[in-house]
């Protein structure tokens, strides 16, 4: 199986950069997320290692070929790259039967007709879609067609499959359902997945490892729990997590290695980072509070209840203090009426600092009030 390497990949449209000196290894049987919002170059991304886009500089490896160079002008078509690309649209050919639409592509293969029997019947298998066998595209719902776009795709037993927002089309529901299928089928198979979404919660749920892209650069590459708990800065922080993390301004004086006070929301606190702390650019900082790390109840800060959100097993909570609106997560069947008063504090070793004109994290650790 394939490792999968770009080095300084760069792809021009004119004067738009949509992919910048992109450099990034995709191991072996891993499951890569390409995410971001719409136009930072993940699918372009995508289409590139694919061969269905032409990198403007660079160079990419899959396994021991390289299939891109701009160097040496060498450029492998998709057909001869062995990868597997999965539509958003699913492309069924709608004049065939579900057992023909996933033979097809084998027959054009030559692969002998007891072997390709026995094949799609193992795909119809492992995608749970046996009893639709004889059943044309229009015969089925939204999932069964993914189901069998999955399985045409798979069918040759291709090295990497590409999947360009493939659920987007279904409802809520089915995508879990088909996130949960796609996840099994990542183990089952042994291949490696990459994977375009804008969608953060199917990036988290899905990815060994998400690749999250921002104006064609490359802002962090982590497994997702190490995105979420350490995002390498403010936009990372903003974009994964829901509800988001709370961005509060303030001053930061650092007083040693790994301890700065930190002054937010009028009061002041001692950061204790848990690793040396990143020299700010001034004074100005930005605490960032995930909603768990706040805890309710209890405390020296007090705030109005500006909303309470109860969904049964969790309550989104929002408080205002001052101008400054606070997020908070309770888990549990709990309620709270608007405009009442409502003390909170901050616990954990989850809070970072951030450098309020560069974006970057400087630590990540304990507040302390004063």
């Amino acid at each position: 199986m394939p490792k999968i390497i770009l080095e300084h990949v760069t792809k021009r449209f004119d004067k738009f950069v949509a992919v910048d000196d992109l450099n990034m290894v995709i191991e072996d049987r891993e499951f890569i997320t390409l995410l971001g919002p719409s136009g930072c170059g993940k699918t372009t991304t995508l289409r590139q290692i694919a061969g269905l886009e032409t990198p403007t500089e660079g160079r990419i490896t899959i396994g021991d070929t390289v299939v891109f160079d701009s160097e040496k002008n060498i450029n492998i078509s998709p057909a001869k790259r062995d990868i597997g690309f999965l539509f958003q649209n699913y492309a069924l050919w709608p004049h065939m039967t579900v057992y023909q639409n996933i033979s097809f592509g084998l027959e054009n293969l030559k692969w002998p007709k007891d072997r390709i029997r026995q094949r799609v019947s193992e795909m119809l298998a492992m995608l749970k879609i046996e009893q639709f066998e004889k059943r044309y595209p229009s015969e089925l719902s939204g999932g069964q067609q993914q189901r069998v776009a999955i399985a045409r795709t798979l069918a040759p037993e291709p090295k990497v499959l590409f999947m360009d927002e493939p659920l987007s089309n279904l409802d809520a529901k089915l995508r879990l359902e088909m996130r949960t299928e796609l996840k099994r089928l990542h183990a089952e198979t042994d291949s490696t997945f990459v994977y375009v979404t804008h969608d953060q919660l199917e990036a988290m749920t899905l990815a060994t490892r998400i690749c999250l892209m921002k104006d064609g650069v490359l802002q962090q590459y982590d497994p997702p729990l190490e995105v979420y708990n350490n995002p390498a800065n403010l936009f990372v922080a903003d974009f994964v997590g829901n509800p988001t993390m709370n961005f509060l301004p303030g001053t930061a004086r650092v007083l040693d290695e790994t301890h700065a006070e930190v002054t937010v929301l009028g009061r002041s606190f001692l950061f204790e980072s848990d690793a040396p702390l990143g020299k700010p650019e001034g004074e100005d900082v930005v605490l960032g509070v995930r909603p768990e790390f706040i805890r309710l109840g209890s405390g020296g800060m007090e705030g109005k209840v500006y909303a309470a959100l109860p969904a049964g097993m969790e309550t989104t909570v929002q408080m205002t203090m001052g101008d400054q609106l606070v997020t908070s997560v309770e888990f549990g069947s709990v309620d709270y009426k608007a405009n009442s008063p409502m003390r909170f504090e901050f616990h954990g070793q989850g809070l970072i600092l951030f450098d309020k004109k560069s974006g970057k994290k400087l630590g990540r650790g304990s507040a302390t009030q004063r």
